[in-house]
Order: structure tokens, then sequence, then C-alpha cells
């Protein structure tokens, strides 16, 4: 999977003038048809939409293209996911939260349940990914818990990777560096890269 932005367009460009890295081996990638049609619950509503796939010309691995407003192996927006977070790190239970946003109490609580499993492995990757964005960052100051500690670094991060970087939502910046890894198992999906 390689996360990309979240214009079809300009990714199909990208993508056909070769401009798109193989994740695996840094060869070039190539169209290779489509993946499955996909139901995602942004925050608006239901969307369809089916990622393109791309194949390296050097190891021949595929590649599904996701936008960046997704999350890998989740039917939800990262914006949304990113809000019950927020709620979270607030002081907010998953009860709660499922309610204000109007997903399942399981849903809910996996989500919270699997970033805090790997809250200090994110905390750890945005605060150096804060440093080499903006070295004259102030000191991080501890949080009421360490949900609130990754989610605030999470932000700082972002908020540096748009002075330095371009304009782009705190949570779409999180997913990308991730891989669309955010809340995978806490042996992957580690702090990547400022693209």
């Amino acid at each position: 999977m390689l996360m990309v932005g979240n214009d079809p367009i300009e990714a199909e460009r990208l993508l056909v003038a070769g401009e798109l890295v193989c994740p695996s081996c840094t060869g070039v990638l190539s169209p290779w048809g489509h993946a499955r049609w996909r139901s995602s619950r942004g925050a608006a509503g239901t969307v369809r939409h089916r990622p393109r796939r791309g194949r390296c010309a050097s190891c021949g691995s595929t590649h599904v293209l996701l936008a960046q407003v997704w999350l890998s192996r989740r039917a939800d927006a990262v914006c949304v996911i990113g809000a019950a977070l927020e709620a979270k790190a607030g002081g907010a239970g998953h009860r709660s939260v499922a309610g204000r946003l109007g997903r399942p109490v399981s849903t809910v609580r996996g989500w919270l349940r699997r970033f805090a499993s790997r809250s200090e492995q994110l905390r750890v990757g945005f605060t150096r990914l804060l440093h080499e964005l903006d070295p004259l960052a102030g000191p991080l100051v501890p949080q009421a818990c360490p949900v609130a500690d990754a989610v605030e670094v999470i932000g700082r991060a972002a908020a540096a990777a748009v002075l330095r970087l371009c304009p782009q939502p705190p949570w779409e910046y999180a997913a990308r560096v991730t891989g669309g890894l955010l809340l995978a198992p806490p042996a992957g999906g580690g702090v990547s890269n400022t693209s």
C-alpha cells in the first residue's frame, strides 16, 4: 500500500508519469488495475471508492494507492477516527465518543484501544519528526495520559509540516506519515517520513 493525496486525477497522473516509487524496493510504479470497491464512512456520510493499484517494474509487487483521507483496514475516514482520539485525549469515554460520532461503541473502543497500545511508539516517532521539521520547537508538556501525549505531538508535528511543507489536515498528515497504519498493530506502522 502507498499513501497518495486525495485527488484521484493527480494520483493517476503521478502513476502514469512514473513518479510514484515502490515502497518495497524504490522501483517505479506503473498502472495495474484497481483494488476492490469499498464503502467508507466519511465525516459527511458514506463514500464508495475504488483505489487505484500500481505494479513495480523492478520487484513486480503490487500496491494499492490509498488516499490519505483513509487508513488501512478501517471503514471510517481518518478525520472521524482523529476526532475520537482527540475526545479521548480530552477525557471522554468510548461510549460518549461513539454517541457523539454516531459510530458503534465496539468500533470506537477498538480504535481507542489500538491507539493506546501504540501511543508511546507514535509519541516518540512524531516527536522526532516534529524536531526534524522545527528544530526550535518548544518542549512538549506532559498531558494527562499517554494517548493525550501522542495526540498532542501529532498535532504539533502536523502544524510544523503545514509551515514547512504544505497545508493539510493534521489527521491526514498522520495517515500519510504512518503509511495508513496509524491504527496498525504495535509492531508495524511506525512514523516514516515527512512527505
